[in-house]
């Protein structure tokens, strides 16, 4: 699947068309949205085709062909789009506008298909030819090779943008137990971002930890038990920055421009080019969807990556051993250092890839935590027929495993090793 032929393109600002998409009218409101982008595509004797792609568990994403007669399917491909409608409810987590930034900023850096228009609830941008990852395809070497490259691409080359506020002088509204004055009169109260955005004092804004503290305001706290849970978790965010916001790492302010999201359905293997002069070339890939991409150390960012090679299932059994992991971070630290424009004789890379190491085992319960309190809220705003509740305590399940590892508790009462842990101890 994926957006164009090239990447990267126009610098021009992005058109706004003022229509929706509507799942229960997909064609109708898909062919109204295609034909206001290409109006040519009425009249030019091809045939519209939708192409409907089901990888993610948030939103809908259509691939949209005008089949021309006498095109090959390279030709079709070449100028199919691709339409992807928000879920309901996923500007209460995404930041609509920042992820536009972010895909004009990586278009610029040649990583990210063109984004062609935006409309009130979706976007539309190029198709990029190749093949959709499955978890299986990350236990090949060639495959997870070269996502380590483009990871460490993105983490070189990409500049972490901070988000400009307005000086604001409103006293913080929001909740007594988080540590704020008052109730909560809106989500969208001005002194209630600036909550967010120090979240990690010293940081800027936004980064993933500013993201989890938006998050953790919008879980729902109707019931006593949601209240004590919110309070829960706000406690271990702020334990989690004390601990981790300030370690060093890669990039400026040891934080990189970090996907956040890099699991199997936002990975694309891309074709090897008709009469390539080299056909043992290294595979390619593409990333796609940035709309949780942010500033984030490097560590969790290749965590969470990690992670993802257990799909939605959480197979503990299919996680990178410590071998697999090393291996993925050497391919990723050669290649970091070589887009940092910084020679090798200027780094040892032994010891890079055993910081990075460490540190990514570090890192590896805050993905479980970011993606529980995710997967909390979309419990109660996603019309998806997804169990979120019992993902929700997948995830969340983790990050305990890991803390009670790490503090000794797991080992003092004499449980055994979850799987999840002892997999990530495995050596090879």
């Amino acid at each position: 699947m994926g957006g164009p032929s090239q990447l990267g393109a126009s610098t021009g600002k992005v058109r706004f068309i003022p229509l929706s998409y509507n799942q229960v009218e997909s064609q109708t409101t898909a062919l109204r949205l295609i034909l206001t982008l290409r109006p040519e595509w009425e009249h030019n004797g091809g045939k519209i085709e939708f192409i409907r792609f089901t990888d993610g568990i948030t939103n809908t994403l259509l691939k949209i062909v005008n089949k021309k007669p006498g095109l090959s399917a390279e030709e079709i491909d070449n100028e199919a789009i691709l339409l992807r409608a928000y879920g309901k409810g996923t500007d209460l987590i995404i930041d609509r506008e920042r992820e536009t930034q972010n895909h004009e900023l990586l278009m610029q850096h040649n990583l990210a298909p063109e984004l062609l228009a935006r409309f009130h609830n979706g976007m539309l941008y190029r198709f990029i030819r190749g093949a959709v990852t499955s978890p299986a395809d990350f236990q090949t070497q060639d495959i997870w090779r070269a996502i380590a490259r483009r990871l460490a691409e993105w983490h070189a080359v990409v500049p972490c943008i901070a988000s400009a506020r307005e000086a604001l002088s409103t006293e913080i509204n929001g909740s007594e137990q988080l540590g704020i004055s008052a109730p909560t009169p809106s989500k969208k109260d001005p002194a209630l971002q600036a909550a967010i955005d120090n979240a990690a004092p010293g940081k800027p804004a936004p980064n993933v930890w500013t993201v989890m503290q938006k998050w953790i305001y919008a879980l729902p706290v109707s019931t006593e038990a949601q209240k004590a849970r919110q309070a829960n978790l706000q406690k271990e965010l702020t334990k989690l920055v004390s601990e981790f916001s300030n370690r060093p790492g890669l990039g400026k302010d040891s934080l990189v421009f970090a996907h956040c999201d890099l699991l199997s359905g936002n990975v694309i293997v891309r074709p090897r080019p008709a009469g390539a002069a080299e056909p043992n070339a290294p595979e390619t890939v593409s990333f796609i969807d940035y709309e949780y991409a942010t500033p984030s150390p490097a560590a969790f960012d290749i965590a969470n990556h990690f992670a993802e090679w257990g799909g939605f299932e959480c197979d503990y059994s299919l996680l990178p051993t410590k071998s697999q992991r090393r291996d993925f971070i050497r391919e990723y630290i050669r290649s970091y250092f070589t887009h940092l424009k910084s020679g090798q004789a200027d780094n040892d890379e032994e010891t890079e890839v055993n910081r990075l190491f460490e540190e990514v085992d570090v890192f590896r319960g805050i993905p479980g935590f970011y993606w529980g309190i995710w997967a909390l809220i979309q419990a109660t705003i996603s019309q998806i027929d997804f169990d979120y509740a019992s993902y929700a305590e997948i995830r969340l399940s983790e990050y305990w495993a890991w803390r009670e590892e790490c503090d000794g508790s797991r080992a003092a009462s004499g449980r055994d090793m979850p799987l999840r842990e002892r997999r990530w101890a495995q050596e090879s």
